[in-house]
């Protein structure tokens, strides 16, 4: 596993609609190892193994985050600024964010008073951006309304193989697809593998549809990241007991073909491979709810990293997870064999 890609990739602003600087860099790290790329309007990318072959299967990980865009500057030159995504507005409070200008970066803080530290119903509306401007003009020479705002945080290392950073929802994801195919080529798989990484998942799913309807896959393996319950605060009566460390999250769900996670799971079994579970009745919350109605219904499995804070400026992950989700991954597709049957009722 290729850390220091990853760091890079934190370090990449992505936020739901400006993906196409951390795209290009996905293809340039991709070159040397794929048959070729596909891309679409809408900006995904997907790194094709095997183009040839008649049997496909999508991996699908969101490359986007979220954020924030500016609506308009004030008269005293403060941004005033909506949500990309599901943002939780109270975090955002005196931190440092930057502002994706066509320029280039600017820096700015968000800034706060005693009124929003008391308002316990805070909307992104309620919040505004200083970057030093004493007026509208002076602001409006360096930012515009539509540029993008992400949190000014990266990635910090922590003990016994943690990691916390800026929008692990999803890099984790998208460098686990790209990975695993790298990992697949070399293990010698030789199905069709088109790791996507999509765009617009914390916005509108976007990317999810256009990938599978450009595909036409036989089955999908989504990776997203999913919520840890190992820290105070948590219900994991709702979804499962879920740990950082504990290995691949598996999920139960009326989306999931359960031909798919048996097979996981058995290869897991063989690699010593601990795996947990989550349970999702309904929708996943992920690429996968839209995924799976393409074309004539796509098969599919919910492979997850556990994460703790999501969608905050330091979430926390275990780089065992990450490494253990790209083995299992690349070596499903190295068994796998046009002839799975995929049938609820074989």
């Amino acid at each position: 596993m290729n850390k220091h890609f990853l760091y890079e990739m934190i370090q990449t602003a992505s936020p739901s609609g400006k993906e196409f600087e951390l795209q290009k860099k996905i293809m340039s790290y991709m070159q040397d190892t794929v048959d070729g790329f596909e891309t679409d309007t809408t900006g995904n990318v997907m790194s094709i193994l095997n183009k040839d072959h008649d049997f496909k299967v999508l991996l699908a990980g969101h490359v986007d985050e979220i954020g924030m865009m500016i609506t308009m500057i004030t008269s005293d030159g403060l941004a005033k600024v909506t949500n990309v995504g599901g943002i939780r507005p109270a975090l955002y409070l005196g931190q440092k964010v930057r502002i994706l200008t066509k320029n280039g970066i600017i820096g700015g803080v968000v800034g706060y008073n005693n009124d929003l530290l008391k308002n316990k119903s805070l909307e992104t509306k309620d919040l505004f951006i200083d970057l030093g401007a004493t007026s509208k003009e002076e602001a409006l020479k360096v930012i515009a309304p539509g540029d993008y705002v992400v949190a000014d945080t990266d990635y910090l290392e922590l003990l016994n193989n943690n990691l916390a950073g800026r929008a692990l929802d999803n890099r984790l994801g998208a460098f686990i697809v790209i990975e695993a195919l790298r990992r697949a080529k070399e293990l010698g798989t030789r199905v069709g593998v088109y790791s996507a990484t999509t765009v617009g998942e914390e916005t509108t799913m976007r990317g999810a549809v256009w990938a599978a309807k450009r595909v036409k896959p036989a089955l999908a393996l989504i990776v997203d990241v999913t919520f840890a319950t190992d820290y105070p605060g948590t219900n994991p009566e709702v979804t499962g007991e879920i740990k950082l460390g504990g290995g691949p999250v598996l999920c139960h769900g009326s989306i999931i073909n359960n031909h798919l996670n048996d097979a996981l799971i058995n290869i897991a079994n063989r690699l010593n491979m601990p795996i947990q579970f989550e349970m999702a009745p309904g929708r996943t919350g992920t690429d996968g709810d839209r995924i799976h109605f393409q074309n004539d219904g796509v098969p599919l499995a919910l492979i997850s990293i556990p994460l703790r804070y999501m969608h905050s400026g330091s979430e926390v992950c275990h780089l065992n997870d990450v490494e253990q989700i790209i083995e299992l991954i690349a070596h499903f597709l190295a068994e796998l064999q046009p002839c799975f049957n995929l049938s609820p009722y074989a």
